[in-house]
């Protein structure tokens, strides 16, 4: 089917009161494995391109979007693809004429008012392209030490900000941490539902590798609508290939070893699907 809208898909989910899941991905297996675990699901998913993952590819963003591309449009369930966390305006203007939808402008590194004015600038050129722009107020916990992890988003701020730069989705600070590799984040479900009350756009939950279960089905439950997980992944990805290696220690063919990562991420992807989508 044609690629989605993530716009289309986090609104049906928020009409709903569902969460959306939204998986970083890096390698082609990874989107593979996304979308065999929505397909196995029959449940929509957002594909995600960080700018850090484009940095790893050397900068360049043509090849793996050409493949989360073709991979989303021969999906049988609605799969989008968002770019994740961009700081550079470039690679954010490089998504237009893509089947982008969607992105992440992250200039919460910035002063308050650089922000504002930062992101302002950048929503009203996504709009104008058709993407749908979220932002950040202020850092997640846990993402080169600019905030601690005890951080929380304030309701009032959060609002002026939306209102002062017109974006389309807010991800807020609520007890979550970026690149957790232990499950033991607890959230702030009663500012969850106070942000929700508070803010005309839908909640974004960064760093949900580190939410229980749960905790992630409550968070949706309080308001959260677009839940990104990525650590998670990587996580699956690394220990089967691990595990393999060390009961193969011969192998040096890839596939033999990346079939099981992918199946791992498959099974990861899948259960995580079905708990956002409550």
């Amino acid at each position: 089917m044609p690629v989605a809208g993530g716009a289309e898909l986090v609104r049906a989910a928020a009409e709903a009161g569902h969460g959306v899941a939204a998986f970083n991905v890096i390698t082609l297996e990874h989107a593979e494995a996304v979308v065999a675990a929505a397909e196995n699901t029959g449940l929509p998913v957002i594909l995600q391109i960080s700018e850090n993952a484009v940095r790893f590819h050397d900068g360049r963003l043509a090849g793996l979007l050409g493949a989360c591309t073709a991979v989303a449009g021969e999906a049988a369930v609605p799969v989008a693809l968002h770019l994740d966390h961009v700081e550079d305006v470039g690679l954010l203007r490089a998504a237009a004429g893509t089947a982008v939808s969607s992105a992440m402008f992250d200039a919460s590194t910035l002063p308050y008012g650089e922000n504002v004015a930062a992101t302002r600038e950048a929503a009203a050129w996504a709009r104008g392209q058709g993407i749908w722009l979220e932002a950040e107020l202020g850092e997640i916990g846990g993402k080169d030490g600019a905030h601690a992890p005890g951080v929380r988003t304030d309701p009032d701020e959060a609002a002026s900000y939306v209102a002062d730069t017109g974006v389309d989705a807010l991800a807020v600070a609520v007890g979550s941490s970026h690149a957790m590799t232990s499950r033991t984040a607890r959230l702030d479900h009663g500012l969850i539902a106070r942000l929700r009350e508070r803010l005309p756009v839908p909640l974004v939950l960064h760093g949900s590798s580190g939410v229980p279960d749960g905790e992630l089905r409550e968070a949706v439950r309080s308001g959260m609508v677009k839940v990104n997980i990525g650590t998670a992944l990587n996580l699956a990805y690394s220990q089967a290939v691990r595990d393999h290696l060390r009961a193969h220690p011969e192998v040096v063919d890839p596939r033999k070893y990346l079939r099981p990562a992918r199946e791992a991420m498959t099974d990861c992807a899948e259960r995580l699907l079905r708990v956002v989508a409550g």
